[in-house]
């Protein structure tokens, strides 16, 4: 009867040991994330309120969504980052 082989390697190999470092997001960056989240809500809710009547809004017309959609997406793209 053949004989079976030696394992040559330990069955179960524990992870490597992570440091105890923790990483923290910087202190702008919740702060700004909420910002960023506040001023794209109140964006859509002016526009949509006043029908776009602001001389502002009035030049962008229906640009005004993108700019309201553009400052709620960098919100999220800091929610992210924070930690």
């Amino acid at each position: 009867m053949p004989r079976s082989r030696i394992r040559r390697k330990e069955a179960y190999t524990p992870p490597p040991t992570r440091s105890a470092k923790k990483q923290v997001s910087p202190r702008w960056v919740a702060p700004a994330m909420v910002a960023f989240f506040v001023v794209g809500v109140l964006w859509l809710a002016v526009y949509y309120i006043s029908n776009g009547d602001i001389i502002g809004m009035r030049s962008l017309g229906s640009w005004n969504l993108a700019a309201g959609f553009a400052f709620i997406m960098v919100g999220f793209g800091l929610a992210t980052q924070w930690r």
